[in-house]
Formats: structure tokens, C-alpha cells, sequence
């Protein structure tokens, strides 16, 4: 089953390639989407796909690449759309 999911990360995980090793981690489980930094210093992503590849990457995002500090990660489920053709780093 496909799903859709919108992520917020919260703590220090600007400045830490957190953008570039979620990117690895969605091509890696075949999820499409995008990620991105936001004014406020979080973390955005959307990810699409298999339920099970969906759910790797937001366990991935409540921990994060070696130097970030997770401290609180919003996740909301969304219906699957289908938009997105690969995973890209948004700016």
C-alpha cells in the first residue's frame, strides 16, 4: 500500500547534512519526495511510497545523520498523490 507522509524536524539538524543523507536514505528505499531547510530551523520533507519505505525514512528523521540532536519530529500521514518522479533537495 502507498502512503504519503509530511515531516517536521525539529533540533539541530541544519548545518549537519541532514538534507543530503535523507536524499541517500529515499533513494535507497525507493521513496520520492523532497527535502528541505526551513526559515525557523527545521527540517521539511514529504516522502511517497510503499508504506513499509515511507516509515524507514521517518524512523530515520527521529534520529538523523551522526552530528544532528533530534528533538522532536511532527509526522503527518497524507493520501498518496503519486507527484513526484525521484527525491530532491529543496532551496
Amino acid at each position: 500500500m502507498k502512503t504519503r507522509a509530511h515531516v517536521f524536524v525539529s533540533g539541530r539538524v541544519q548545518g549537519v547534512f541532514f538534507r543530503d543523507e535523507t536524499r541517500r536514505q529515499a533513494i535507497k528505499h525507493n521513496v520520492t519526495g523532497w527535502v528541505r531547510n526551513t526559515h525557523d530551523g527545521r527540517v521539511e520533507a514529504v516522502f511517497e511510497g510503499e508504506q513499509e519505505d515511507v516509515e524507514k525514512l521517518v524512523e530515520f528523521c527521529r534520529k538523523g545523520p551522526p552530528y544532528a540532536k533530534v528533538t522532536n519530529v511532527e509526522v503527518t500521514l497524507e493520501e498518496f498523490v503519486g507527484e513526484f518522479k525521484d527525491f530532491r533537495i529543496r532551496f
